[in-house]
């Protein structure tokens, strides 16, 4: 029997449901999946204490692009600015709040690495 072709989405999937699995035994409470705001989109809204993090998920096979580069100042951009639509529908929710990235690379047999990396980058830098 054929295996069904895999969807370009499938990847991405398997990447967020990784990275709230890994974020939630590291002690995070996920708030959010796929949050939006018209266009703009948020993968994971998660947090630890008083501090709301608004996670980046990128996943990717193994090559020559890691997936911990892939994330754009056009992309960092929209997450701030969906971070911002966020935190106005959702008053009061962290005293703090940051931008982090988990990169997941997957290969063709399904193993999986996970990197959380806390502060990927900052609010101001996304301009």
């Amino acid at each position: 029997m054929r295996r069904p072709r895999s969807h370009p989405g499938d990847l991405g999937d398997l990447g967020e449901r990784l990275a709230a699995r890994y974020l939630e035994a590291e002690g995070y409470e996920i708030l959010d999946r796929n949050w939006r705001a018209g266009r703009l989109e948020i993968d994971l809204v998660a947090r630890t204490g008083r501090t709301v993090a608004f996670v980046e998920v990128k996943t990717r096979r193994p090559g020559v692009q890691r997936p911990s580069e892939a994330l754009t100042p056009a992309q960092r951009r929209r997450i701030r600015h969906a971070a911002g639509a966020w935190l106005r529908r959702h008053p009061g929710v962290g005293a703090e709040f940051r931008f982090d990235l988990v990169a997941v690379e997957a290969d063709r047999r399904g193993r999986c690495r996970v990197e959380h990396i806390p502060e990927a980058f900052y609010g101001e830098d996304a301009y």
